[in-house]
């Protein structure tokens, strides 16, 4: 049977032709076929730490001393900057996720904020990974209030209190909100900035209504799209509800998630998870988290950065460039959430 060519099926064939000098291998990367080689293109790979700015590695101490107190729920532990050893700092707590209860789930954090100057104390306030979260908030005040007694004696940085910020991520994120409300009727300073990160409000036992964090608060609440732990609804309940925070004063900001190369960066419900030296670290804490949490305190204590901050700027909502030099999937910021 003679066989007849379209035009179509020669066209057809043109186009596989080509696409054949590119063979897609099964981890998605390109291999070029040339004569003598195959040459395998690499993915690009997600933007470093920045040299300097909110975020980066431009540190006035290359020291962090760390000890633990107490036991159980009531344990907390104190990093404080050394090499050199200022003689005061600004104070900064840090409340963990459900049953994170070690530092070193966010240890890179910690040290980043400690090597830039400041004071963290990291309450325990669970006893244990299922039971012991009924009286969190108030366990981790306490837990604040003992380390502020401890380092104003002895051979401590003393804390500043008059620079005080409170940061915490997932159940955490919603103590910190309900640490913000409570803190001068319970004896702590008054927050300067305040940051829930990806909050999560329990129904039974955690306050609804976050009206009573004072007006001269610095918020910013961060959320995952990719979040399908805790979602968005703590987070905008928080942020609706702290209503005598201007909105000049506040933002409510989306991360998003970016698979343009390798590794992704995925805006889940570990995202803010940073143990030192592994893939955790990466721009989704540095241009993210450290970035407007940086950003915050610095205009809040010192009144600079607030591009890095607040008022939805192209410095706000930057997050780095992979390596082929294309931008990264910026910030969503807004005041509706």
């Amino acid at each position: 049977m003679e066989k007849i060519i379209t035009i179509h099926t020669l066209a057809l064939f043109l186009v596989c032709v080509l696409l054949g000098s590119v063979i897609i291998g099964p981890s998605c990367e390109g291999i070029i076929s040339t004569p003598n080689q195959y040459i395998q293109m690499e993915p690009p790979t997600p933007p470093q730490q920045p040299p300097d700015g909110p975020g980066g590695s431009n540190y006035s101490h290359s020291g962090v001393r760390q000890t633990r107190y107490g036991f159980g729920a009531h344990a907390f532990w104190i990093f404080e900057p050394t090499d050199p050893m200022p003689s005061s700092a600004p104070l900064i707590v840090f409340n963990h996720g459900w049953s994170a209860f070690y530092p070193v789930f966010y240890k890179a954090w910690i040290y980043h904020l400690v090597k830039r100057g400041n004071i963290v104390v990291y309450p325990r306030y669970q006893l244990g990974f299922i039971i012991g979260t009924r009286y969190a908030t108030h366990y981790a005040i306490q837990a604040v209030k003992n380390a502020i007694l401890l380092l104003q004696h002895g051979d401590h940085v003393r804390p500043d209190l008059d620079k005080f910020a409170i940061v915490g991520h997932s159940l955490g994120g919603g103590i910190t909100a309900e640490m913000a409300v409570l803190a001068q009727e319970n004896g702590l300073p008054s927050p300067k900035a305040v940051m829930p990160v990806q909050p999560f409000i329990r129904n039974d036992t955690m306050m609804k209504d976050f009206h009573d964090i004072p007006s001269t608060t610095l918020l910013l609440v961060i959320v995952g799209e990719n979040d399908t732990i805790a979602g968005n609804y703590s987070g905008a309940l928080i942020f609706s509800t702290a209503d005598q925070i201007p909105f000049d004063h506040k933002d409510f900001i989306v991360q998003r998630t970016d698979r343009y190369g390798s590794p992704p960066l995925v805006a889940d419900h570990t995202a803010p998870v940073c143990i030192p030296n592994s893939i955790l670290v990466d721009a989704m804490d540095y241009y993210s988290m450290w970035k407007l949490f940086d950003g915050l305190t610095d205009y809040a204590f010192y009144g600079t950065h607030q591009q890095y901050c607040l008022g939805n700027t192209p410095e706000q909502r930057f997050m780095g460039l992979w390596s082929d030099g294309t931008p990264v999937k910026e910030l969503t910021v807004t005041d509706t959430p």
